[in-house]
């Protein structure tokens, strides 16, 4: 979808395209949703093989996350790597506190580095916008520790303004939903296995195989899940044939009890206890 941009978000982009041109090489801490495709779209366009985008592999992203950001990555022409770990290795990690993605991205922050030093890259950067840093985000202190530049705050770039560019840019992650790791379907102070992990993965494979696009499926106990869906799609889980469908898929998957929450997925809702 190509489309026209407002004179601040192309001055934004100019903004961007000029700071990126003035490193020496990047590397892109990379997921493949909005803003890290974003970045590293434009660091390829500035940089060319001098950016690199790393997208790190465990039971936490799921199958089908992984194997979009391979693809997009390809589309895009950049270079990128991908990089097994394993964050439930991790006790402070796994036992899954307030601060649990500090843990994740310390790790990831790590590994960045370690393979920017190893290949004489100069700079790790990643798709943190104007916007996170509103939120409870406690893998910002991670990258502020880790000296982590994150170039759509420094141009002032907001998530509007990602989608916008990124449509101007024909980029297909434009108007992509959010896709936080699994980690975050469950809730605080519930620890985090990699079986339980695959089960929540398996249980949103055959909530977007009956054509659903925005939702979560939250780890509610060993038995028990609480299915989250977007109010423009919400309607329609709740008829009949779609809702039994809903739940025997979702069962499949190894939880006993399903719950459909009537009130409409929104992003952030875990950390309303803790703003």
């Amino acid at each position: 979808m190509a489309s026209g941009l407002s004179p601040d978000v192309l001055e934004k982009l100019n903004q961007l395209r000029a700071s990126l041109a003035k490193l020496p090489s990047v590397l892109v801490a990379y997921s493949g949703g909005v803003d890290s495709t974003f970045v590293l779209a434009v660091a390829h366009e500035v940089l060319g093989p001098e950016a690199l985008g790393l997208t790190t592999s465990s039971a936490a992203v799921p199958t089908r996350e992984l194997e979009e950001a391979r693809l997009l990555a390809a589309d895009i022409g950049a270079r990128h790597l991908v990089v097994d770990t394993d964050e439930v290795a991790i006790d402070a990690y796994a036992e899954n506190p307030t601060n649990r993605c500090y843990f994740c991205k310390d790790n990831l922050y790590r590994i960045c580095h370690a393979e920017a030093e190893s290949r004489g890259i100069d700079t790790v950067i990643d798709g943190v916008n104007l916007d996170d840093l509103g939120d409870f985000r406690p893998g910002l202190d991670a990258a502020r520790e880790q000296l982590v530049r994150h170039p759509l705050v420094e141009v002032g770039m907001t998530k509007e303004d990602v989608r916008q560019a990124s449509a101007h840019l024909e980029l297909p992650t434009w108007d992509k939903p959010a896709q936080p790791c699994l980690a975050s379907r469950f809730p605080y102070g519930t620890s985090i296995s990699r079986s339980r992990l695959g089960r929540i993965e398996e249980a949103e494979e055959q909530v977007r195989a009956l054509g659903f696009r925005e939702f979560r499926v939250r780890f509610a106990g060993e038995n028990a899940a609480r299915l989250e869906i977007a109010g423009a799609e919400l309607e329609r889980a709740t008829q009949a044939d779609t809702h039994d469908a809903l739940v025997a898929g979702i069962r499949s998957a190894g939880f006993a009890e399903v719950v459909l929450d009537l009130r409409a997925f929104r992003s952030g809702r875990l950390n309303e206890a803790e703003n």
